[in-house]
């Protein structure tokens, strides 16, 4: 979850919201690539798809101030 601060840095400046997305976008795809090719246990990669999808959702949140 976006901590208040963060959100806070995002609207008021939209390099740091393009930034934000960037990092965002390159993790969740990162870790996307990991759990297609991982040989992981189970634990692990329910820890790793719960990030995914909170991830997901900072980055609808990020997109809605993008728009604004």
């Amino acid at each position: 979850m976006i901590d208040a601060y963060t959100l806070e840095q995002c609207s008021k400046d939209e390099e740091v919201l393009q930034i934000k997305i960037k990092n965002l976008e390159h993790a969740i795809q990162q870790s996307e690539a990991m759990i297609a090719e991982s040989n992981m246990d189970g634990d692990a990669l329910t820890f790793l798809r719960r990030k995914v999808a909170e991830s997901m959702q900072d980055l609808e949140v990020l997109y809605l101030l993008k728009c604004d």
